[in-house]
């Protein structure tokens, strides 16, 4: 699942410590991505589950790729 991209410099990525935030190129609320390999098979939306798995995130997908023909 890709939610988001970024591209620090390496000397920034060398300096991180622990608790360190990587700002994405993506809001929350936008669509996230299904790759098998390096193919778009799928798009979603991120959710929150409830109940006995409170804190965990799932995809819904919104659209999913015809194998033959792409999404």
């Amino acid at each position: 699942i890709s939610v988001g991209k970024t591209r620090p410099a390496v000397r920034d990525l060398l300096r991180l410590q622990r608790d360190a935030v990587l700002t994405l190129d993506r809001r929350v609320d936008d669509p996230v991505e299904l790759y098998v390999g390096d193919r778009l098979i799928a798009r979603g939306e991120l959710h929150e589950l409830e109940g006995e798995q409170a804190g965990q995130l799932a995809v819904r997908l919104t659209e999913v790729a015809n194998l033959r023909s792409g999404l």
